[in-house]
């Protein structure tokens, strides 16, 4: 049967017989009803699809959107794909008295459109004609298997119309069925197209496959082949899929196959990672909704660690800090010894940094170490307020600035050991006794 035959066998055929004969026995097709799909036919989409309908254009939904449509998860972006082209839908647009926005895309083939206070981003069916593994020349074709040939992975290449039908050219569907994640056509001529799509690859594995392990050997040889592509990818774009990974589902086993197929040295993460101490923060963490860089921490070893991934994946402070913090006391700031409050280290520690997202940093640090039911209670507990001020001070006769400081600190102690009790008269009359 050669229904989802892909057109890189079709040198293999024993009897000769058409082009366009094969095509159509590769398309597979089926009608989708679902709730989820019905739900977005919104006042927007519908006045989408006559647009598009009156003029003969052809539109579906593309992508991302058909594969969570088919596992009966409404998506929350949709991409849409036409045989028109950018000028075609400029003037259809205009026609019509639509606003488009956000011009960026369109010599790429996207235009934005703006109808019922929602956005459609609607692109040109595409054919690369150069690529160099960042960016691709492309040109438009009226082709839907052309455009689906292009794209990274089966379960991402399909289409969907507005009644229902799949358009299914590479067999995405059965893999999502089996839980399969399979680049379309070659392995190594998608990754050279875009050394991304080895990210990608580890990010969708974690999202759709149910058990680690069951790999391609071709598809991982393609990968450590080209591992050093990944180099001339921006940082921005690899730690967008980094995340994702480090959030997804089998994160332990990916990061294993990022390290064995030498990948690891061109996303910035270190040569010696300990992945000793990953396997056990992988576990701790578990159902615990870490922060990618909660994750990420345990491969470090110094805090240069995280600053040389900073330079080359350019994260955002506020996740630079979380890895310093966490490299810099994981081992050292600890639940105290005695048992009646294990939290006080902690506690201190929040009161003692007076920074804002202090607490939420700790909550990272206890969900590292495994200590789940700290975790509970610190999530819970509010910080107190130091009940004493300078100002305190300067009313019981005390006007140097120095001395001010000084005995703030001084009594901040105090009120720490009392377990955060002492209120403002209790801890200014030590002064007065002083």
């Amino acid at each position: 049967m050669l229904r989802g035959l892909c057109p890189w066998r079709w040198s293999l055929l024993s009897r000769p017989r058409s082009r366009l004969w094969i095509l159509k026995q590769c398309l597979f097709t089926m009608k989708l009803e679902s709730p989820e799909f019905q739900s977005l036919f919104t006042e927007g989409l519908k006045s989408l699809t006559e647009l598009f309908a009156k003029e003969r254009h052809e539109l579906r939904i593309a992508g991302g959107a058909v594969r969570d449509l088919l596992n009966g998860v409404k998506p929350q972006d949709v991409d849409f794909a036409t045989t028109a082209t950018p000028s075609q839908m400029k003037e259809l647009f205009q026609a019509a008295g639509v606003r488009m926005i956000n011009n960026k895309g369109e010599k790429h083939g996207t235009i934005t459109a703006r109808l019922h206070e929602e956005n459609f981003e609607i692109t040109t069916l595409r054919i690369d004609v150069a690529t160099d593994g960042r960016h691709a020349e492309v040109e438009f074709t009226t082709d839907w298997q052309k455009d689906a040939e292009r794209r990274d992975l089966t379960i991402n290449s399909m289409f969907l119309g507005f009644d229902g039908t799949l358009f299914d050219y590479f067999n995405g569907y059965e893999d999502l069925k089996n839980k399969k994640v399979r680049f379309v056509g070659q392995a190594r001529q998608r990754i050279e197209e875009d050394y991304l799509r080895i990210l990608r690859y580890f990010r969708f594995y974690g999202r759709i496959v149910d058990k680690p392990g069951d790999h391609d050997p071709e598809t991982l040889d393609a990968i450590a082949e080209n591992a050093k592509g990944l180099a001339g990818i921006s940082g921005e774009r690899i730690w967008v899929e980094l995340k994702k990974i480090l959030v997804g589902n089998h994160m332990n086993h990916l990061m294993h196959l990022i390290y064995d197929l030498n990948v690891a040295p061109y996303i910035g993460l270190p040569a010696n990672a300990n992945l000793e101490e990953f396997n056990k923060v992988s576990k701790n963490v578990e159902g615990f909704s870490p922060k990618p860089m909660t994750l990420l921490a345990a491969l470090f070893k110094v805090q240069e660690d995280v600053t040389k991934l900073d330079l080359r994946l350019k994260i955002s402070k506020e996740e630079k800090n979380l890895g310093l913090f966490i490299v810099k006391n994981k081992t050292d700031l600890i639940k105290a010894a005695d048992a009646s409050e294990p939290l006080k280290p902690y506690q201190d520690f929040i009161i003692d940094s007076r920074e804002p997202d202090a607490t939420s940093r700790v909550c990272e640090l206890l969900k590292y170490q495994g200590e789940h039911s700290l975790l509970k209670d610190m999530q819970q507990w509010s910080i107190p307020p130091f009940p004493v001020s300078g100002h305190d001070i300067r009313k019981v006769g005390i006007s140097s600035g120095k001395e001010i400081g000084a005995l703030l600190q001084q009594l901040r102690e105090q009120w720490k050991k009392s377990g955060y009790q002492m209120e403002k008269d209790e801890l200014l009359s030590h002064i007065k006794k002083s």
